[in-house]
């Protein structure tokens, strides 16, 4: 029996993320695993399509109970309390036994349904202080870009959800299955192979610890800007040393290293949603100069950032 997979559509869902989804999940892959999946959407209010994610099979709610996972896509506005029929439907499918995936903010509707209390989860590094803040007993991971929890799954941004996915292929099919479906979608092999085959290790709770709570929400802020340990330790009203202690048990991490972690997925997003040039992501990032940048972007993500802009574009080329 194939593996059963149900998107959830409502108002303000990410159509990029919801895309994603379908390609991995809903596009028939037999040739590389048979059965794949069977794919499925569940619309939640009124909203009957998706721009970049065609609704070809819908999904009832009494099949939504009865789905071995759910995929909830990122939310447009986390200042904003999530629909209450969205997250009661994603609390009763978790409590029916289904696998939950959220990807990117759509951590903040599992949170609000109560999945995520005492467990680990990530989001986009920019609303890590704000789902700390709203939701205190979450065990915020700064540094994965996916959390796998078992039966509840997150990934810190839209680029790290393929990564989340590809993940979750290996674990359903092998190995073997998502390495070649991450060379059919032509992805950088750090990004899916290798993060897929070593998934990040485990970080501190930082939803826990109110002294990083502050300093991570003021810092996202300012990522363009040279900050330094000492400015963080001002903000946080404690010494540099209490400041590096603080960081090292939740994150594992010295601050410079997070805050270097922060600026490369920054030039990411960057390389993927706009056409500014290598040196202006060098200054919005905070890293000054190009040569900076590819530095320490090449030793992080595996490839130089203008390869990396090359194959997010052929991707979405090859998805369209």
């Amino acid at each position: 029996m194939p593996i059963s997979v149900a998107l959830l559509l409502a108002s303000g869902i990410s159509g990029l993320d919801a895309s994603a989804a379908r390609e991995i999940f809903g596009v028939d892959r037999t040739y590389l695993a048979d059965p794949w999946y069977d794919f499925a959407v569940h619309v939640m209010d009124d909203t009957q399509s998706c721009d970049t994610c065609r609704v070809e099979r819908l999904c009832s709610p009494e099949q939504l109970t009865a789905t071995h996972t759910v995929v909830v896509p990122a939310l447009s506005d986390v200042r904003q309390a999530p629909p209450a029929a969205l997250v009661g439907a994603v609390r009763d499918a978790h409590e029916a036994g289904a696998r939950i995936v959220a990807t990117h903010t759509g951590t903040f509707i599992l949170a609000a349904a109560g999945l995520l209390e005492g467990r680990r989860a990530t989001t986009h590094w920019a609303h890590v202080g704000a789902l700390a803040a709203q939701y205190p007993r979450v065990r915020v991971d700064l540094a994965a870009p996916y959390v796998d929890e078992g039966d509840i799954l997150t990934s810190a941004g839209q680029a790290a959800s393929l990564d989340l996915f590809l993940h979750m292929v290996r674990l359903d099919h092998g190995a073997a299955v998502a390495k070649a479906l991450a060379h059919r979608l032509v992805m950088p092999p750090r990004a899916a192979a290798e993060r897929a085959a070593h998934p990040p290790a485990p970080s501190g709770p930082v939803g826990e610890d109110r002294i990083l709570t502050d300093v991570l929400s003021w810092v996202a802020q300012r990522l363009d800007s040279q900050v330094t340990v000492d400015d963080m330790a001002q903000q946080a009203n404690v010494s540099r040393r209490t400041l590096t202690r603080h960081f090292r048990a939740s994150t594992g991490m010295a601050p410079l290293q997070w805050l270097l972690a922060q600026r490369v997925q920054l030039a990411q997003r960057l390389l993927e949603t706009t056409r500014l040039s290598v040196e202006q992501i060098a200054v919005q990032t905070g890293m000054g100069t190009a040569a900076t940048l590819r530095r320490h972007f090449g030793r992080t993500v595996g490839v130089p950032p203008e390869s990396y802009r090359r194959w997010f574009r052929t991707r979405d080329r090859t998805q369209g």
